[in-house]
């Protein structure tokens, strides 16, 4: 199985794309670095500019790259986390109220709470049970074939896939960092480069 696991990931990393944060869309509680590849909760509301794009009330934020046709993948660490959004979005989201993560709501993600609950928000929620936490989370989509792949990219394990979505408009790379917790989830949320496995 993971041999079969380790060839598919393969193949959609080959794909991968280099994305960045876009800080337009941050919620103004959220620290982005400044090579747009870490995003952390800051706990202090910046006072930013409330543009259309921004996140008002989520500590969200949006990659720079969009998908509206094709395949793209990208990962991310999530080590030393507990708790964390990840995922893609639809452009048409409302980012001015308080969002709800499932697909009819435009928000194909997964998460994890308390340190070791992980969830597909797939309105209604499945529970994953998964083997050990994930270090790093790859991220999948493939847009004709309308599938969002999750994998736990050391362990070369899949974690959950959205199939059968009907994607419309351009889909974002979407993060949440989620809240600190008075520092015991201060790590940030990193895009890593893509190490093809071998």
């Amino acid at each position: 199985m993971k041999n079969q696991f380790e060839a598919e990931l393969k193949r959609v990393q080959q794909y991968a794309v280099d994305v960045t944060l876009d800080p337009d869309t941050a919620h103004p509680n959220l620290i982005l670095s400044a090579d747009g590849k870490q995003v952390h909760h800051g706990d202090v509301m910046k006072n930013l500019p409330d543009n259309p794009e921004r996140f008002s009330k989520n500590p969200c934020v949006l990659g720079n790259q969009s998908l509206s046709s094709g395949r793209f993948y990208f990962e991310v660490q999530v080590k030393e986390k507990t708790k964390w959004d990840l995922g893609v979005a639809r452009e048409s989201i409302n980012r001015k109220q308080r969002i709800s993560l499932s697909p009819q709501d435009g928000y194909w993600t997964i998460w994890l709470r308390n340190g070791n609950e992980y969830s597909a928000n797939s309105g209604p929620a499945v529970r994953l049970s998964l083997k050990s936490p994930p270090q790093k989370v790859g991220v999948f989509v493939d847009y004709e074939e309308g599938l969002v792949s999750f994998y736990d990219v050391d362990a070369a394990a899949l974690i959950y896939s959205f199939t059968g979505c009907s994607f419309t408009e351009k889909l974002y790379p979407y993060f949440s960092p989620c809240n600190n917790d008075g520092g015991t989830n201060s790590t940030p949320l990193i895009i890593c480069p893509v190490n093809q496995t071998v």
